[in-house]
């Protein structure tokens, strides 16, 4: 990559990873259509100082996760009253139910976030341990430790759904 990218390259070639990850993180997909565009409109105005056009995706990576903080800072959670509540048993009974992909990305949606962030980081945007250690700021072996960790949880849930 020798010659500098246009502005409008950069949202071609990123768009859709940002989405997707965008997506991961928030589970909501208006949410993280906002998440995108915002993120793409404050690489906008920084673009011209942006110095290592080798690090585009994971700079666009951070403003996205930066945003994604902001949307806590703003969200006022709404109170409901907890009796009023219906609660709808969403278990599911065998695997013909529903698809292995969906099942494993359900199971991925309800790891903490501290071991779903790097595996979404690793499965779906193919970031090597090293790169989701610069953009978590984390340790390699931190990443490692949480990968693992992660994948074990998986792995539990659906040892324990076969039986």
């Amino acid at each position: 990559m020798n010659q500098k990218l246009s502005f409008d390259e950069v949202v071609a070639t990123y768009h859709d990873d940002l989405a997707r990850y965008s997506y991961w993180l928030c589970r909501d997909k208006p949410l993280s259509q906002d998440l995108v565009q915002e993120t793409f409109l404050r690489a906008f105005k920084a673009f011209d100082r942006l110095r290592d056009q080798k690090a585009v995706k994971s700079w666009l990576i951070t403003i996205l996760r930066r945003e994604y903080a902001r949307t806590f800072e703003r969200k006022v959670p709404d109170l409901v009253d907890i009796d009023d509540q219906v609660i709808a048993d969403d278990s599911i009974d065998s695997h013909d139910e529903v698809s292995d992909s969906e099942q494993l990305r359900g199971a991925m949606a309800t790891l903490p976030v501290k071991y779903r962030e790097p595996l979404v980081l690793q499965v779906i945007m193919g970031y090597s341990c090293q790169e989701i250690a610069d953009q978590l700021q984390i340790s390699k072996s931190a990443v490692m430790t949480q990968l693992f960790r992660a994948r074990e949880q998986l792995k539990q849930r659906f040892d324990s759904s076969d039986d």
